[in-house]
């Protein structure tokens, strides 16, 4: 269905709102790797605003099955961080150890959403963060690690919603390993 769109410019939302279903879907999973997350929310198409489009996204993250999040988890890729400055080296070999033992613990890779951190913030987060899961039981490990896949498909829907808006921004790939941001814009062809 083709949404009317004022003096010819589609948004980005009126462009996901017009997308056929199998260029929709896989838009939204660049947002989230589930596929019955992507089915859900592409199906409930249109949206008449951001808010509606977040909403739904939010209810059908919460319908995730562990198996959905599993699927989620392994779309996700890693991000680079900033090799310079003092003690950069030190830094990411610590990064690395952690995310060995966290993978180690619980058979996937830490997932966290950094929305809001400035960057210079974000590898003392990323650690902090590891450090705490690790002494989470695997149930509570998993719902939270659901909650950050969550947040993080949150953040990359209202970037590629308003991507028109931050022309020249990057699309606030999130720190950490993986954080699955997807590489470049996401775009949603007809």
């Amino acid at each position: 269905m083709r949404l009317p769109t004022q003096r010819g410019m589609e948004t980005p939302l009126d462009q996901l709102n017009n997308a056929a279903v199998e260029s929709a879907e896989a838009t939204l999973l660049t947002c989230c790797g589930s596929r019955r997350w992507a089915r859900r929310v592409a199906g409930h198409r249109p949206y008449p605003d951001p808010q509606s489009l977040l909403a739904a996204a939010d209810e059908a993250s919460y319908d995730l099955t562990d198996q959905d999040v599993a699927e989620a988890l392994a779309a996700e890729s890693g991000a680079q961080h900033p090799s310079e400055g003092p003690g950069a080296l030190a830094a990411h070999t610590a990064l690395r150890a952690a995310h060995a033992a966290y993978e180690s613990r619980f058979g996937y890779a830490f997932v966290i959403c950094l929305d809001g951190l400035p960057p210079e913030e974000r590898l003392d987060a990323i650690l902090a963060g590891i450090r705490t899961r690790l002494g989470h039981e695997a149930e509570q490990e998993l719902a939270i690690t659901a909650d950050e896949l969550r947040r993080l498909a949150q953040g990359r829907l209202l970037r590629l919603v308003v991507r028109d808006l931050a022309a020249g921004s990057p699309t606030g790939r999130s720190a950490g390993r993986p954080t699955g941001s997807p590489a470049g814009r996401p775009s949603v062809p007809d």
